[in-house]
């Protein structure tokens, strides 16, 4: 804990500091909420002269909750967070966890006595892999992009050219000199625009650029769907990239997996010590090709946390356009399943009758909000 952000006798963590209203609970829960980035998570905040941080996780089958990081030594016990009510969500205000906090939540469920840490599934940065706790970060950044998005209705058009340039981060440039590195965010800037632009492409959709921890994924095993991979800089690193692509005329898509995640302990699977984000039954739950687990759609607040992410992407990172991955993997309950592995819908048929009605809701907000940006879905079928 720094010394000139709390004082020795300041307390440990308090709880008369809290971004969430009851609406915000009530949304939430009801899972209309689609902003949860501007209240969940780890936000820097000041109260009362003093310079902190407030955490929340939802964990509603939690018997306790604490923030564990560098601030505290991962001490178990000592910052607990307190509910908010009956939404599930545990919050709390740390005085002088500040800007670049490693932190994880140590989560105590009413289930067996299951105890495990969390990375924050709302965290805006986590550490690069293979470490995988959460680090308090801000989203400050001059945009100079003001030109792109003027005319971006424009470019951006159904009835408009679109040439689109498919990159992998981690592989489409190296450093030979220096152990083969791929390029950081800020590297790539320059050589990407001037390459695009030089071959007639007018988008480039980069892989999923979420922070995974199988690099062999491609990112497509997402952990961390409010954050930029650490492996290539910061999200003000990543914010240059767009932004430099946007002043050079070039939009930007991201790949964006809301159809499954991956099993990793930190992760969002089994979260609370129990089924939180994922189906309980592997027949709903569990994709048998990829050996990953799906989301459940019909939960409300597992709704609310994605399409959080979406508009997340959107807003906060300027984004043209979200490619949706694998969805006729949402969309069809037998999706690589043989007889008896899958479960009918309520009037018998393999529609995933809560995905379907998830992208819809999806397709709805985000053009409602920003009519000048494109959805695109992966077709396999």
């Amino acid at each position: 804990m720094s010394p000139n952000l709390a004082s020795p006798q300041a307390p440990l963590i308090r709880y008369d500091v809290s971004l969430l209203t009851d609406n915000d609970l009530y949304l939430f829960n009801e899972g209309s909420h689609y902003r949860l980035y501007e209240k969940m998570g780890a936000h820097l905040t000041e109260s009362k002269g003093v310079q902190g941080t407030v955490f929340s996780v939802w964990a509603p089958n939690a018997r306790n909750v604490y923030v564990i990081g560098s601030f505290n030594g991962w001490d178990h016990s000592s910052h607990p967070l307190q509910p908010k009510g009956s939404s599930g969500i545990w919050e709390g205000f740390i005085p002088g966890a500040g800007k670049g906090t490693v932190y994880k939540f140590h989560i105590v469920s009413n289930q067996h006595g299951h105890r495990v840490d969390k990375a924050d599934p709302l965290g805006l940065l986590h550490e690069k892999p293979p470490r995988t706790a959460s680090v308090v970060w801000d989203l400050e950044h001059s945009w100079n992009d003001t030109d792109w998005l003027s005319k971006r209705a424009e470019r951006n058009s159904l009835h408009a050219p679109m040439s689109v340039y498919e990159v992998h981060m981690g592989s489409w440039m190296r450093v030979p000199e220096e152990h083969n590195r791929p390029l950081t965010y800020r590297e790539i800037a320059p050589r990407l625009a001037e390459y695009a632009s030089k071959l007639g492409f007018t988008h480039v959709q980069f892989l999923p650029i979420m922070e995974h921890p199988f690099y062999g994924s491609w990112g497509y095993q997402t952990t961390g769907y409010f954050a930029p991979t650490a492996r290539f800089g910061t999200p003000q690193d990543f914010m240059f990239l767009v932004d430099y692509l946007h002043q050079h005329n070039i939009g930007v898509l991201l790949d964006w997996v809301p159809s499954h995640f991956p099993t990793d302990a930190h992760g969002l699977a089994y979260f609370d010590g129990t089924h939180l984000y994922e189906h309980a039954d592997a027949r709903q739950g569990f994709h048998p090709d990829w050996k990953t687990l799906i989301f459940n759609y019909g939960r409300a607040e597992v709704r609310s946390f994605l399409m959080s992410s979406a508009m997340f992407w959107l807003e906060r990172y300027h984004i043209d356009g979200l490619r949706v991955d694998a969805v006729a993997s949402m969309l069809y309950l037998d999706y690589s399943r043989k007889e008896g592995e899958w479960i009918p819908n309520k009037f018998g048929g393999r529609e995933n009758l809560e995905a379907i009605e998830f992208l819809r809701r999806f397709n709805l907000e985000a053009y409602k909000e920003h009519p000048d940006i494109q959805t695109i879905a992966e077709e396999s079928t």
